[in-house]
């Protein structure tokens, strides 16, 4: 049996669709890695080392799905594949740059408040 939220995401708020596109550990890293000009997976793969291949695959796909990234699959063997932004993964970068500079402005206290929280779930 798959679990099934109680409350549905309502997706009529322009945040929570945008939340919803970006949600994964990777995927904005993912999107400004691909516009600086790393194309290919292993390039991705060696720049993210803490990312499992597996998981970097599902988070470029659901970037695909969302129409964030497109696929080329070149016929040639060795298969090669690149992704490239769409018009509307160009359009998400300026968002993706705000929440950086947020995230680096506030370290130190979202810093030491995410250690407080982890602190207190361990307990």
């Amino acid at each position: 049996m798959t679990y099934q939220k109680k409350i549905p995401n309502t997706l009529d708020c322009g945040a929570v669709l945008t939340k919803a596109v970006l949600h994964g550990k990777w995927k904005s890293t993912l999107l400004s890695l691909i516009a600086e000009g790393r194309r290919r997976p292993s390039e991705l793969q060696r720049i993210i080392p803490g990312a499992t291949r597996r998981v970097l695959n599902v988070q470029l796909a659901e970037l695909e799905q969302h129409g964030l990234v497109h696929k080329i699959v070149f016929g040639q063997l060795p298969l090669k594949v690149e992704y490239h932004l769409t018009s509307l993964g160009q359009s998400i970068l300026p968002v993706i740059a705000v929440m950086e500079q947020w995230g680096n402005a506030h370290r130190a206290e979202l810093t030491q408040a995410l250690a407080a929280a982890s602190t207190r779930a361990a307990t």
